[in-house]
């Protein structure tokens, strides 16, 4: 009976770990996202120098709202390595 016990919770462990770094994909859209943003704002800023200030303004908007996304993702992970509620079902 102990050996199955150990045995599911280090299956549940293990698929924690697998899910924490799966949704740590999650951070890549972000990465990218931001990345293109800056880079069409740093076109458009050549284009026209006289819009800058409302480029910079938008850009950085944009590019908080889009990291709000990998934020999500990260503490997804971080509650399932650390805070994971599937390994109390298992008291021994």
């Amino acid at each position: 009976m102990e050996t199955t016990m150990i045995l599911a919770k280090a299956i549940v462990c293990g698929l924690s770990a697998l899910g924490a770094g799966v949704s740590m994909i999650g951070g890549l859209g972000p990465g990218i996202g931001e990345g293109y943003a800056v880079g069409k704002a740093l076109e458009s800023m050549a284009r026209q120098p006289e819009m800058r200030g409302t480029l910079t303004t938008t850009m950085l908007m944009g590019c908080a709202v889009a990291e709000t996304t990998g934020l999500y993702s990260l503490i997804i992970a971080l509650l399932l390595l650390f805070v994971n509620p599937f390994v109390s079902l298992f008291n021994f």
